[in-house]
Parts: structure tokens; sequence; C-alpha cells
């Protein structure tokens, strides 16, 4: 399995920008979707966003859907999270997640039991 480890969360303001980034080791990378998921307090896991093993396709929430952009580096192993115009209901830890494989089906790449690599989880605050 690969190991991801997540970085980039922070405090901003409304309106701010963050940009999340995943760092992999271990399997081949580019065996894997890359999910975006996030947890608010006292709510359940929640789907951001995916992006395909080749990087030729992505999909999103609609709660995110043209202000986040999901994008991957084969080379440098990374997959990144670009934030933009946060509110606070953006407010969670952000996970990103890999399922290996060769199955791009949203009803499968948007559950969280899909997935079989973590990270630890990065906290991001957007202030009013």
């Amino acid at each position: 399995q690969v190991q991801l480890v997540e970085s980039g969360g922070g405090t901003v303001q409304a309106g701010g920008s963050l940009r999340l980034s995943c760092a992999a080791s271990g399997d081949y990378f580019s065996n894997y979707i890359v999910g975006w998921f996030r947890q608010a307090p006292g709510k359940e896991r929640e789907f951001v966003a995916a992006i395909r093993w080749d990087g030729f396709s992505t999909n999103y929430a609609d709660s995110v859907k043209d202000r986040f952009t999901i994008a991957r580096d084969k080379a440098k192993r990374t997959a990144t999270l670009q934030m933009n115009s946060l509110n606070p209901e953006d407010t969670a830890v952000y996970f990103c997640a890999g399922m290996r494989g060769f199955t791009w089906v949203r009803t499968v790449y948007t559950r969280p039991d899909s997935y079989h690599s973590w990270g630890q989880g990065t906290k991001v605050t957007v202030s009013s």
C-alpha cells in the first residue's frame, strides 16, 4: 500500500486560499486514484474531490466545485488540493486517500470505504 502524508493546512480568513499537499511513498503511486475527504467536528467524513490514476479526469463535490482544484504530479509523487474562496463551512480536517486500481466510477471513488490508504489529516480553519 502507498503511504500518504498531508501538509498545508492552517487558518485563513473567509475568502482566502490554501493549498494542501499529499506526499506519497511506498507503492507505485500511478496505480492509485487519489481522493480528498474532509471531516468537520461531529460530522461524517465527506468526499471533496478525486483524480484518476493518470490525472486525466477529476470530480468534485457540489459544495466545492469551481472553488477547489485537485491535481497530481506523478514524477514528484504528490497530489494537491488548491482551495479558493474559502468559507467557514469549509472548516474541517482534510484527508488524502489512495485507492489502488483502475475503476473510475463515481459511486465508488466518492465513498471513504473504497480507500485503503489514508494520511493523518491536516486541519483547515476558516474564520469569518
